[in-house]
């Protein structure tokens, strides 16, 4: 609801700001009162809120009564047969109009909207008036909501106008509130396989309430508002009361909280009932790491708001809490910013308020600013709680869609009667996002457009390093003559943003839609076409009163999907229907894949800690976003990747790629990492299939250089003058190498054994080095090994430079080739024909005579030794 109580009975509510146990003031000083703030109003707001400043006592109220339920399950349906009435008196609207009651029969005549002004050229500038090129938003799931045709566990709800229509969703769930009712359904996830089953509802709202005591339980207001608090996973019921007690004429009305002690909304509750001397309509909850935020109106006849704000942390504990309050006058329906996502703001950050220029009631329509206020709470000392502002933020000129609220505006099919629009404010939600790097926040209200229909006029705002907000872009969302009106808009976790609207005007029936667009959209741009969640089948005809507002609600789930609701009608129904959709935007859901390309030296696919990074190697990804990357300069790389199925398969191939330099080639794949969830290698490539948030690494891709190697030396050389001057200068190392090192064969198969030092020893490896070995093949592969031995030892070339391993078909290093060929002499001295060493000695023999000839290949110890490959 958006006002609708009798002058009496909202003066009298002006009468005090003490707390609710004061006794009130008499009328005639209300009445005073009223006069004196709607003068101050009107010379405030020709213009908007430019010029009017006032202080604002704050005042503190403690909770009237505060409990914890038994669960919710087990809650009675309070029924509305054995509580109050929903509003007490029918003539009171309430937000709660009974079904063909509207604004006329309640004694407010709704005013017959007239050709809407001429939009001056700054406000046209900023109209996008056609459909963005991009396809529509992926409806990723949808279901019937509360409405005509809603069954559940607890029946069928009754309907009623203004539908007033609140959504949250947690992990699982997702809880619609219309009015007086309440419906919980299920979310698909951990622990349900289906979205939008019903398991509790529809029930009076006030059911959380039984055995509460006092009006909270007696009565069944509309209005009521549920919130999920992401940040401490908990559910957040707002529900106001618009009667004052039994017998108190002057007595309090009521505000009515209720706090799920967990995550799972059919769980117990902490209650609490707080007392207000203010007529609470209307009101719009807000999460702040330091309360919950709840701006109120407390009439529609003139201009003033309420803003309360409850104590968080001790209602999240079940304690007994306070709320501290603040009148402000001359100031349009206000908005807190309301927290979605897990970033947070800075530890004792203001809350953010704000409200559109201009004041119906005044006949100001229009303005160019939209106005905001830093909110401070101190809860220790609450004579430190106040507002900073209001501060002008020069956007766009706007009028008011159809002048305001209760207007007979937006046309239908096969009727004369036109709908409300509520323009005249910013709707539900002011959303507030920390995406690292900078905070926004989003908003939108109904303008009139330039094709004279109705456009939604939307905003993103950031935050300075004062924590003041600015304007970072703005657009009006008219893209054809139609009218769209009474949206609700949100951020998700990617600075995208979505926002959904009724949608209408003859010869359309009204419905629901869904705009969108990317953070790298063009700014001012809604960059998808319009996404239908439900085209209306036909019009209303008992009510002027369309909603008062929608609502959107971030799922914690993933931090991408939006979900809407709001209603349309179906043919011949007596009243609305209300559809509930989830939207998600691509690349949102998303995981990110790491890995690098590297030396493989000993060419088996795994990276060890000495195998260095290639840099600048092209790695190629082929699947729903095919492009090709580079490694950095120490050969890693790290992308990510869109992960939702509803916008493709989010399978990837990535593969790297192969030089065209004959000398290099690329290993297979990590064989390990098939055993991970998601990733198969496969050959030289790793399919990688994608869920949200994944973190796949170590996606590694081998690739190496064959060269010919250099600065091998047979045998030959060892027994010549210059190699004999190298063992004189290193004597001991050498015969240490060949005596205790290595496994040297004589024709006859006894060990060499070289002398003690000296020359003796040296002529006997020099006579040992001569030896014919022809028809001896142990002997023959001892003095190729020995040969190839002392060319690493002393230099002559690279131990770590890897080698085929004919044998054991690897790539060993030079160094332990060696190692293995010596202990293979060692335990095989028998190389018959018959014995299967033989075949192994042989294979050794060639590969190093090969290498002691330089006609072997090998892998160099570093990728400089090869040439550059691309």
């Amino acid at each position: 609801m958006s006002g609708g109580a009798p002058k009496g009975a909202v003066l009298s509510g002006l009468m005090s700001t003490e707390s609710s146990s004061a006794r009130w003031k008499s009328t005639h000083r209300a009445l005073a009162l009223f006069a004196g703030a709607a003068l101050l109003s009107a010379i405030a707001i020709r213009g908007g809120l430019r010029r009017f400043h006032q202080p604002h006592a704050v005042t503190v109220h403690h909770d009237a009564t505060h409990d914890v339920s038994p669960p919710l399950a087990s809650l009675l349906d309070l029924k509305t047969s054995t509580s109050k009435p929903d509003c007490g008196d029918p003539d009171l609207g309430c937000g709660n109009s009974a079904a063909g009651i509207d604004a006329e029969a309640a004694g407010k005549p709704s005013k017959e909207f007239a050709v809407p002004p001429r939009v001056n050229a700054s406000a046209a500038a900023v109209e996008q008036r056609s459909q963005g090129p991009r396809l529509p938003a992926v409806l990723v799931a949808h279901f019937e909501g509360l409405g005509v045709g809603f069954e559940g566990p607890q029946g069928s709800p009754p309907v009623r106008n203004p539908s007033d229509n609140s959504l949250a969703v947690g992990p699982n769930h997702i809880v619609q509130i219309v009015n007086t009712r309440l419906a919980i359904f299920t979310k698909k996830g951990v622990l349900f396989d289906t979205t939008g089953k019903v398991i509790y509802g529809a029930v009076a709202t006030n059911t959380i309430f039984a055995g509460f005591g006092g009006p909270c339980e007696l009565r069944n207001n509309g209005d009521a508002v549920v919130r999920y608090d992401q940040l401490a996973q908990r559910w957040l019921y707002v529900m106001p009361i618009f009667s004052r007690p039994p017998n108190e004429p002057e007595g309090p009305y009521s505000m009515c909280y209720a706090v799920s002690t967990g995550a799972d909304p059919v769980g117990p509750y902490y209650r609490y009932e707080f007392k207000r001397p203010l007529f609470p309509d209307y009101p719009r909850p807000a999460v702040w790491p330091d309360g919950y935020y709840v701006p109120t109106s407390t009439s529609d006849d003139f201009i003033q708001k309420h803003l309360c704000v409850v104590d968080r942390t001790k209602m999240l504990l079940g304690l007994p809490a306070t709320e501290q309050c603040m009148i402000i006058d001359g100031v349009n329906f206000l908005n807190n910013a309301d927290i979605d996502g897990y970033g947070v703001p800075p530890v004792g950050a203001p809350n953010i308020m704000m409200a559109a220029g201009g004041a119906q009631l005044n006949g100001v329509f229009e303005d160019d600013g939209i106005y905001a206020w830093q909110v401070h709470v101190d809860w220790d000392q609450p004579a430190n709680t106040g507002l900073t502002g209001p501060a002008k933020i020069g956007v766009a000129p706007y009028h008011y869609l159809c002048n305001g609220q209760l207007t007979s505006c937006v046309p239908q099919p096969d009727t004369g009667r036109r709908l409300d629009a509520q323009g005249d404010k910013i709707m539900q939600r002011l959303v507030y996002r920390n995406l690292g790097g900078h905070e926004s926040i989003v908003a939108l209200h109904s303008v009139n457009s330039s094709t004279h229909g109705g456009g939604v006029r939307w905003y993103e705002f950031r935050l300075n390093e004062h924590r003041e907000p600015r304007l970072y872009q703005q657009g009006t969302y008219a893209p054809d003559r139609y009218y769209r009106w009474m949206g609700s808009i949100d951020m998700d976790r990617q600075g995208n943003i979505g926002m959904g609207y009724s949608f209408g005007g003859t010869p359309h029936y009204p419905g629901q839609r869904f705009a969108a667009r990317l953070s790298s959209d063009p700014l001012g741009v809604m960059g998808f076409r319009e996404t239908v969640l439900v085209e209306g089948e036909a019009s209303q005809k008992n009510t002027l009163r369309w909603e008062d507002y929608a609502t959107t609600a971030m799922d914690p789930s993933d931090d991408c999907t939006f979900w809407y609701v709001g209603d349309y009608l179906r043919p011949a129904a007596p009243s609305y229907s209300s559809r509930i959709g989830g939207f998600r935007l691509p690349g949102c859901l998303r995981g990110t894949v790491s890995g690098a390309s590297f030396f493989d030296r000993n060419h088996d696919g795994r990276r060890t800690p000495d195998e260095p990074g290639l840099p600048h190697w092209p790695v190629t990804i082929a699947g729903g976003r095919s492009s090709t990357l580079t490694t950095d300069p120490d050969g890693n790389f790290s992308t990510w990747l869109p992960a939702d199925v509803d916008y493709g398969d989010p399978t990837y191939l990535f593969s790297a790629m192969i030089s065209r330099a004959p000398s290099w080639t690329a290993t297979p794949t990590n064989r390990e990492a098939s055993n991970r969830a998601g990733v198969i290698a496969s050959g030289t490539s790793y399919r990688v299939h994608l869920k949200d948030r994944d973190f796949v690494t170590s996606v590694n891709f081998g690739n190496v250089c064959v060269v010919k190697n250099r600065g091998g030396a047979g045998p030959g050389y060892w027994r010549g003058a210059v190699a004999q001057a190298i063992l004189a200068t290193h004597d001991s190392a050498w015969r240490i190498l060949v005596d205790s090192t290595l496994h040297l064969v004589y024709a006859d198969g006894s060990r060499l054994k070289v002398a003690s030092p000296g020359s003796q020893s040296s002529e006997r490896f020099r006579a040992w080095l001569s030896g014919d070995a022809r028809t001896n093949l142990p002997y023959a592969l001892s003095k190729q090994l020995a040969a190839t031995a002392l060319n690493i030892a002393f230099g002559r070339q690279v131990g770590n430079a890897t080698v085929p391993d004919p044998v054991g078909g690897d790539w060993p290093t030079i160094t332990k080739l060696i190692s293995r060929v010596s202990a293979s002499l060692a335990k095989a001295p028998d190389v018959s024909p018959q014995n299967n060493t033989r075949n192994d000695a042989e294979k050794y023999h060639s590969l190093l005579a090969q290498l002691n000839t330089n006609l072997g290949l090998v892998t160099p110890a570093s990728p400089a030794d090869c040439a550059r490959p691309f």
